[in-house]
Protein backbone atom coordinates (compact mmCIF):
# COMPACT_ATOMS: atom_id res chain seq x y z
CA UNK A 1 0.00 0.00 0.00
CA UNK A 2 1.25 3.23 -0.79
CA UNK A 3 1.62 5.90 1.71
CA UNK A 4 -1.25 7.72 2.37
CA UNK A 5 0.72 10.99 3.52
CA UNK A 6 2.79 11.37 -0.30
CA UNK A 7 0.93 12.76 -3.11
CA UNK A 8 3.81 12.04 -6.13
CA UNK A 9 3.29 13.88 -9.18
CA UNK A 10 4.81 12.07 -12.13
CA UNK A 11 5.69 12.93 -15.77
CA UNK A 12 4.81 10.42 -18.72
CA UNK A 13 8.01 8.12 -19.73
CA UNK A 14 8.32 9.73 -22.91
CA UNK A 15 8.60 13.17 -21.20
CA UNK A 16 11.00 11.87 -18.43
CA UNK A 17 13.52 10.38 -21.12
CA UNK A 18 13.10 13.78 -22.96
CA UNK A 19 14.27 16.08 -19.91
CA UNK A 20 16.64 13.76 -18.01
CA UNK A 21 20.08 14.26 -18.37
CA UNK A 22 19.20 17.15 -20.70
CA UNK A 23 19.74 21.13 -20.19
CA UNK A 24 17.24 22.54 -22.84
CA UNK A 25 17.52 26.39 -24.27
CA UNK A 26 15.10 27.59 -26.49
CA UNK A 27 15.78 31.41 -27.09
CA UNK A 28 13.22 31.87 -29.73
CA UNK A 29 9.67 32.96 -28.54
CA UNK A 30 7.70 30.77 -30.94
CA UNK A 31 9.62 28.26 -30.76
CA UNK A 32 9.06 28.12 -27.39
CA UNK A 33 5.51 28.15 -28.30
CA UNK A 34 5.91 25.46 -31.26
CA UNK A 35 7.89 23.55 -27.82
CA UNK A 36 4.89 23.46 -25.79
CA UNK A 37 1.99 22.28 -28.47
CA UNK A 38 4.44 19.75 -29.66
CA UNK A 39 3.92 18.23 -25.57
CA UNK A 40 0.25 18.35 -26.04
CA UNK A 41 0.57 16.65 -28.69
CA UNK A 42 2.36 13.51 -27.87
CA UNK A 43 -0.01 14.11 -24.88
CA UNK A 44 -2.81 13.17 -26.89
CA UNK A 45 -0.76 10.59 -29.24
CA UNK A 46 0.62 8.76 -26.27
CA UNK A 47 -3.14 8.82 -24.70
CA UNK A 48 -0.83 10.17 -21.15
CA UNK A 49 -3.31 12.72 -19.70
CA UNK A 50 -5.28 15.71 -21.59
CA UNK A 51 -4.58 17.78 -24.79
CA UNK A 52 -2.73 20.45 -22.57
CA UNK A 53 1.27 21.08 -22.18
CA UNK A 54 2.90 23.98 -20.47
CA UNK A 55 6.68 25.02 -19.65
CA UNK A 56 8.80 27.74 -17.55
CA UNK A 57 11.51 29.30 -19.10
CA UNK A 58 13.86 31.93 -17.91
CA UNK A 59 12.42 34.97 -20.01
CA UNK A 60 15.77 36.07 -21.71
CA UNK A 61 18.17 32.86 -21.69
CA UNK A 62 15.00 30.88 -22.74
CA UNK A 63 16.32 27.99 -20.06
CA UNK A 64 13.84 24.90 -19.21
CA UNK A 65 13.26 25.08 -15.38
CA UNK A 66 10.55 23.28 -16.04
CA UNK A 67 7.86 21.26 -18.15
CA UNK A 68 4.62 19.74 -17.64
CA UNK A 69 1.47 18.36 -19.31
CA UNK A 70 -1.63 17.48 -18.40
CA UNK A 71 -1.37 14.22 -15.94
CA UNK A 72 -5.25 14.70 -14.17
CA UNK A 73 -6.68 11.21 -15.65
CA UNK A 74 -3.52 9.21 -15.04
CA UNK A 75 -2.52 10.19 -11.71
CA UNK A 76 -6.56 10.05 -10.32
CA UNK A 77 -5.36 14.44 -9.28
CA UNK A 78 -8.03 16.86 -10.27
CA UNK A 79 -4.94 20.00 -9.86
CA UNK A 80 -2.84 17.69 -12.35
CA UNK A 81 -3.10 20.23 -15.10
CA UNK A 82 -0.10 20.91 -17.61
CA UNK A 83 0.34 24.61 -15.91
CA UNK A 84 0.69 23.29 -12.33
CA UNK A 85 2.97 20.48 -12.80
CA UNK A 86 5.34 23.11 -14.90
CA UNK A 87 5.28 25.11 -11.85
CA UNK A 88 5.67 21.77 -9.42
CA UNK A 89 9.26 21.05 -11.35
CA UNK A 90 10.53 24.23 -12.37
CA UNK A 91 9.98 25.36 -7.99
CA UNK A 92 11.36 22.60 -7.53
CA UNK A 93 14.66 22.73 -9.43
CA UNK A 94 15.37 26.15 -8.30
CA UNK A 95 14.08 25.03 -4.77
CA UNK A 96 11.90 28.36 -4.12
CA UNK A 97 8.09 28.34 -3.70
CA UNK A 98 8.88 31.77 -5.88
CA UNK A 99 10.17 31.93 -9.20
CA UNK A 100 10.60 35.60 -9.13
CA UNK A 101 13.44 35.32 -6.24
CA UNK A 102 15.79 33.52 -8.48
CA UNK A 103 16.19 36.69 -10.54
CA UNK A 104 15.61 34.61 -14.34
CA UNK A 105 12.35 36.49 -15.43
CA UNK A 106 10.44 33.33 -15.20
CA UNK A 107 7.61 33.10 -18.73
CA UNK A 108 5.18 30.50 -18.55
CA UNK A 109 4.27 29.20 -21.80
CA UNK A 110 0.93 26.85 -22.00
CA UNK A 111 -0.58 25.68 -24.91
CA UNK A 112 -4.29 26.98 -24.03
CA UNK A 113 -5.16 29.88 -21.64
CA UNK A 114 -5.17 29.11 -17.98
CA UNK A 115 -8.17 27.55 -16.21
CA UNK A 116 -9.85 29.06 -13.36
CA UNK A 117 -7.18 27.33 -11.17
CA UNK A 118 -3.94 27.62 -13.10
CA UNK A 119 -4.55 31.47 -13.14
CA UNK A 120 -4.81 31.66 -9.52
CA UNK A 121 -1.53 29.37 -9.44
CA UNK A 122 -0.08 31.79 -12.13
CA UNK A 123 -0.63 34.84 -9.67
CA UNK A 124 1.27 33.07 -6.72
CA UNK A 125 3.86 31.38 -9.19
CA UNK A 126 6.34 34.65 -9.51
CA UNK A 127 6.40 34.27 -12.84
CA UNK A 128 6.56 37.87 -14.63
CA UNK A 129 5.04 36.63 -18.38
CA UNK A 130 2.17 34.59 -19.71
CA UNK A 131 2.10 33.40 -22.83
CA UNK A 132 -0.59 31.05 -24.08
CA UNK A 133 -1.71 29.31 -27.47
CA UNK A 134 -5.51 28.64 -27.47
CA UNK A 135 -8.39 30.75 -25.84
CA UNK A 136 -10.71 29.16 -23.19
CA UNK A 137 -13.29 29.34 -26.07
CA UNK A 138 -11.80 27.04 -28.21
CA UNK A 139 -11.17 24.48 -25.02
CA UNK A 140 -15.28 24.61 -24.51
CA UNK A 141 -16.18 25.23 -27.86
CA UNK A 142 -14.15 21.51 -29.23
CA UNK A 143 -14.18 19.91 -26.37
CA UNK A 144 -16.61 21.36 -23.51
CA UNK A 145 -13.84 21.71 -20.16
CA UNK A 146 -15.39 23.37 -18.00
CA UNK A 147 -12.57 26.54 -17.68
CA UNK A 148 -14.37 28.07 -14.59
CA UNK A 149 -15.67 31.76 -14.00
CA UNK A 150 -12.74 33.36 -15.70
CA UNK A 151 -12.98 37.06 -14.95
CA UNK A 152 -13.48 39.29 -18.02
CA UNK A 153 -9.98 41.53 -16.74
CA UNK A 154 -7.84 38.52 -15.71
CA UNK A 155 -5.12 40.10 -18.09
CA UNK A 156 -5.24 43.46 -16.18
CA UNK A 157 -5.31 41.40 -13.13
CA UNK A 158 -1.93 40.07 -13.49
CA UNK A 159 -0.67 43.28 -15.41
CA UNK A 160 -1.71 44.52 -12.06
CA UNK A 161 0.70 41.76 -10.26
CA UNK A 162 3.73 42.58 -12.91
CA UNK A 163 2.83 39.90 -15.25
CA UNK A 164 2.77 40.87 -18.99
CA UNK A 165 0.72 38.50 -20.98
CA UNK A 166 0.90 37.74 -24.09
CA UNK A 167 -2.39 35.42 -25.43
CA UNK A 168 -3.31 33.80 -28.86
CA UNK A 169 -0.13 33.03 -29.52
CA UNK A 170 -0.22 30.05 -32.70
CA UNK A 171 -4.01 29.48 -31.53
CA UNK A 172 -4.40 27.89 -34.87
CA UNK A 173 -1.60 25.32 -34.15
CA UNK A 174 -2.57 24.55 -30.59
CA UNK A 175 -6.54 24.09 -31.01
CA UNK A 176 -5.38 21.67 -33.81
CA UNK A 177 -4.48 19.47 -30.58
CA UNK A 178 -7.90 20.04 -28.92
CA UNK A 179 -9.42 18.74 -32.11
CA UNK A 180 -7.08 15.93 -32.18
CA UNK A 181 -7.78 14.70 -28.56
CA UNK A 182 -11.94 15.43 -29.52
CA UNK A 183 -11.28 12.83 -32.77
CA UNK A 184 -9.63 10.43 -30.26
CA UNK A 185 -12.56 10.77 -27.88
CA UNK A 186 -10.53 11.93 -24.90
CA UNK A 187 -12.38 12.35 -21.82
CA UNK A 188 -13.94 15.09 -20.72
CA UNK A 189 -13.87 15.29 -17.12
CA UNK A 190 -15.68 18.23 -15.30
CA UNK A 191 -16.63 18.23 -11.68
CA UNK A 192 -20.01 19.40 -11.96
CA UNK A 193 -20.88 17.41 -15.15
CA UNK A 194 -19.54 14.20 -14.61
CA UNK A 195 -17.17 12.44 -17.39
CA UNK A 196 -18.52 12.72 -21.19
CA UNK A 197 -16.31 10.94 -23.78
CA UNK A 198 -15.44 13.31 -26.78
CA UNK A 199 -16.13 16.44 -25.84
CA UNK A 200 -20.09 16.41 -25.50
CA UNK A 201 -20.78 17.76 -21.60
Amino acid sequence: MKNPSIVTLTLPPWLDEMLTGNEIFIPDPEARMRWVIGLSRLNVEHRTGGPFAAAVFERESGRLLGAGVNRVEPLNLSSAHAEIMAFSFAQQKLKTFDLDSAGAGGELVTSSQPCLMCLGATLWSGVTRLTYGAIAADVTGTLGFDEGPLPRDWPLELNKRGITVVGEYLRAEATAVLELYRQGQGTVYNGRRGVARGGKP
